[in-house]
């Protein structure tokens, strides 16, 4: 049976304290697999660390966790792709589980989800945080994730080619979940340890700012992936608000036969036409949704499931 071309993908900004801990775990784990970590503007050796550790080191001058993921996805090619964060606060040794249950599946994405082992793996706010979002996604894209947020997966060669990667940092989580979801793609989940960072070495995930920020992208994705249902519910919201101005003006015309309350039945008016116009837009949008769609699974399905066995006897 020939052997999956391996890529192990570490995204890393200022993180010298961890960086060669976690290519030695990886080496160990899967001794095939090629280490390349993406360098991303970094103020203190960690390029240099990454180097001497065995790892191809290459950059990405834009900075944001987003932009490095679209950059090693279009840079890497291969099999299969674990991607990991640089902070050895995941557990390297669990690589292999989780690249045989990829193959074996087949899925595309296969993800950790974490269990804390320290107090000190979630800063305040962080876990709560992450089960609101996930929640959120998980309501509205479907509920075959879970722990949107863990930086521990493991992509399939299509999953990874047919990835858009328009998010530009931290972000990209939610967008990685998303994709995944919105392609119907085979998922699995494993269970792994999730520890604090080391001594020395800082988080670069600010709780509110990023989940502001994780917050409105899942607000765009909905208008983008699902516009029938973001701009109905607008409609639905404006349709309420004119019945509750027009309910009196309509009860005190069956009463006298008299509108004395003009102004109010204009404006109740003006906005059911808002809320037809902005059902419209859902529906045109929702056509446009489908075709981007359509084009994204064309872009998955060029690319075969790998199977061993069918390489062995085209051999």
């Amino acid at each position: 049976m020939p052997e999956p071309k391996i890529a192990i993908l570490l995204p890393c900004y200022n993180e010298e304290v961890t960086i060669a801990k976690v290519i030695a775990g990886f080496h160990l784990a899967l001794p095939n697999a090629t280490i390349y970590v993406y360098d991303n503007n970094s103020k203190d050796r960690t390029a240099e660390f990454a180097h001497e550790a065995g790892a191809v080191v290459r950059g990405e001058s834009m900075q944001g966790k987003g932009h490095v993921v679209r950059r090693m996805f279009r840079d890497v090619d291969a099999d299969f792709y674990i991607m990991a964060d640089g902070d050895d606060t995941y557990e390297t040794s669990l690589a292999p589980e989780m690249l045989q249950l990829a193959i074996s599946g087949p899925f595309d994405l296969v993800n950790c989800v974490r269990l804390e082992v320290e107090d000190a793996a979630y800063r305040g706010g962080h876990r709560f945080g992450n089960r609101l979002l996930t929640g959120v996604v998980r309501r509205i894209f479907g509920d075959r994730v879970r722990d949107m947020l863990s930086g521990y997966k493991v992509f399939s060669r299509r999953y990874v080619k047919s990835f858009p990667a328009l998010s530009q940092g931290f972000d990209i989580e939610t967008e990685l979940t998303v994709h995944a979801l919105e392609l119907a793609m085979p998922v699995a989940h494993v269970h792994g340890p999730y520890r604090g960072r080391p001594e020395g070495s800082e988080s670069k995930l600010r709780t509110y700012r990023d989940g502001w920020r994780i917050l409105m992208l899942i607000l765009r994705l909905v208008r983008h992936e699902r516009p029938m249902f973001f701009f109905g519910m607008m409609a639905f919201v404006l349709i309420a608000v004119a019945l509750f101005l027009i309910a009196p003006v309509i009860e005190q015309y069956l009463q006298t036969g008299l509108v004395p309350r003009l102004p109010t039945a204009v404006l109740s008016t003006g906005i059911i036409l808002l809320a037809f116009l902005s059902l419209t837009t859902g529906i045109v949008l929702d056509t446009v949704s489908r075709g981007r769609r359509e084009v994204r699974m064309l872009a998955y399905l060029q690319y075969p499931v790998f199977s061993p066995r069918k390489q062995t006897k085209t051999e």
